[in-house]
């Protein structure tokens, strides 16, 4: 039996997610989730790196290629498995007791998963420390990559 989700422009479930509650501190504990799950990220980096050596030496060089993009390597499996499984959250936000939703109803898959991840370093890259600030003026406190794909990270238990 499949599940049916809803036609975003013809049922929109938006007003599930409009309870004040389940945004109650997203904010900080979204920063504290991004430091936990990238200190993962770091620490998941160094068996692929010795992994990446060993691919280097069996290529005669050829895999050395591969260490600028290690943290690439890690980071989308990492986000498009965890976020994009059937918790929609990476451990660090679970740690912190947040998640991702998409605001039509759907789950969250690994492609959206790792389109978010992507969205956000690529606007981290040019916005740095002021992409915090859409929280402030956005609603459900969402930053532009949230607004931009139709997401939004809400407390796990309220």
């Amino acid at each position: 039996m499949s599940q049916q989700y809803p036609d975003s422009a013809a049922e929109p479930t938006i007003g599930r997610y409009d309870d004040i509650a389940l945004y109650d501190g997203v904010r900080s504990r979204r920063i504290m989730a991004f430091f936990i799950d990238y200190a993962i990220v770091l620490l998941l980096c160094v068996p692929v790196a010795v992994l990446v050596f060993f691919i280097g030496i069996f290529t005669l060089g050829l895999g050395f290629f591969l260490y600028p993009i290690l943290f690439l390597l890690v980071v989308i499996p990492y986000v498009g498995m965890t976020m994009g499984g059937p918790n929609q959250a990476t451990p660090g936000m679970r740690m912190m007791d947040i998640r991702l939703v998409r605001l039509d109803g759907r789950p969250v898959d690994f492609m959206l998963a790792v389109v978010h991840s992507v969205l956000f370093w690529a606007l981290n890259a040019v916005l740095t420390p002021l992409i915090l600030l859409a929280t402030l003026v956005l609603d459900r406190k969402r930053t532009v990559h949230d607004w931009l794909l139709g997401t939004v990270v809400v407390r796990g238990t309220v």
